[in-house]
């Protein structure tokens, strides 16, 4: 009988599948690594069916009323000149007349919060030291909190899953490099940008610039391929410095930016990769969003994904309280064909733009309507 779960990571995925659980009536700790919530971060899309999971949650009205309401772009050259511009489209969302939503980061998560009752704990501040099983219940040793059980774990924390890495023995055949960073940071809207999104591309880097939803900050995005370097994961001064040594070459407004990263605590620096795993449970262990399965951030699909799997994985557990095995075997098999139809999409991005019958079974690749009906 599933009667509690242990989450790792308060990201979409996270937070998503401690939504569906507490419906069910499942006990769950969620824990993360973070000393709080984490603010700053990019933009992120809920697209395809992934709308339809957030109506299913009653969150769908919220979510619009939270969009970065973008009104277009302008394409900056090196000295910050403006090239081009354009009302259709942005470089982070697509098509503005698209339904899509396209949300930041910390506002879906503080939403998603939101809709969760008194009955979910969270731990901030910790991690998963060690898992052991003894029988169908896992033992789970934290960094700080003291060891608990519990009836399944599951890793929702990332590409480079702390939890995948204790559990599954085949991390560095699963985690594919893509040789591309994506560093992002946050900085006081210096550019004063009212609902509207600069970019600059030359060279092998690419720079995205926007407001945050009340005009006070900017989220910054950079892009560039790694050459070869190898920064450890945690070195933030050496990761600054990578990105810093990438722009500086760029004129106009782009320095002080750059001058302001250094400073500023909001910046993630990733060694983007996708995420390929033969099986995504074992035992009373189960992976979800990017940690099972990232596609990367060249698919925009991530957080469709996140939200997706956690519906599905929250629903199939609920449908199956007493038999976890068939449950997480149903989730991995309702999940795979939507998942490899985002991953295979990357590859077509480094050859142009992906052809809208792609992107359209790529968003809709998966049929919800059975487990919708069960909600």
């Amino acid at each position: 009988m599933i009667r509690n779960v242990l989450i790792s990571g308060a990201g979409v995925a996270g937070l998503a599948l401690a939504y569906w659980l507490e419906r069910a009536g499942v006990e769950t700790t969620i824990v993360e690594r973070t000393p709080a919530f984490r603010r700053g971060g990019q933009a992120v899309d809920i697209r395809g069916v992934a709308l339809e999971v957030v109506e299913a949650m009653g969150l769908l009205e919220q979510a619009r009323e939270l969009r970065t309401q973008l009104k277009g772009m302008s394409m900056l050259d090196s000295e910050g000149n403006e090239a081009s511009r354009t009302t259709e489209r942005t470089y982070s969302a697509g098509r503005l007349d698209s339904p899509d939503i396209e949300i930041f980061r910390d506002d879906l998560c503080e939403l998603l919060m939101t809709s969760l009752g008194k009955n979910v704990e969270f731990i901030y501040g910790d991690s998963i030291t060690a898992i052991g099983s003894a029988g169908p219940t896992a033992h789970v040793s934290f960094e700080h909190a003291s060891q608990r059980a519990f009836d399944l774990i599951v890793g929702a924390d990332g590409v480079y899953s702390k939890t995948r890495r204790l559990v599954f023995d085949n991390e560095s055949s699963v985690v594919k490099p893509l040789d591309v960073v994506l560093a992002l940071f946050t900085t006081p809207n210096l550019l004063n940008l009212d609902a509207w999104q600069l970019g600059h591309r030359e060279d092998g880097v690419g720079v995205i610039i926007y407001p945050n939803l009340d005009k006070s900050e900017l989220r910054i995005g950079v892009g560039f391929g790694t050459n070869g370097a190898n920064i450890p994961r945690g070195d933030l001064a050496a990761q600054k410095e990578q990105v810093a040594a990438q722009g500086k070459h760029l004129g106009g407004p782009f320095p002080a930016l750059f001058q302001v990263m250094r400073d500023t605590p909001e910046f993630y620096y990733n060694e983007l990769a996708q995420v390929r795993m033969p099986q995504w449970s074992q035992g009373p262990v189960v992976l979800a969003g990017d940690a099972a399965h990232c596609a990367s951030p060249f698919s925009g699909q991530g957080t469709s994904l996140a939200l997706v799997g956690a519906f599905v994985l929250g629903r199939e557990l609920a449908l199956h309280p007493d038999q976890r095995e068939i449950a997480l075997q149903r989730y991995e098999e309702r999940m795979r064909p939507f998942v490899a139809l985002n991953q295979d999409m990357v590859d077509l991005t480094h050859k142009g733009p992906i052809p809208d019958e792609i992107m359209t079974r790529a968003k809709n690749g998966i049929d919800l309507a059975d487990l919708l009906a069960t909600t």
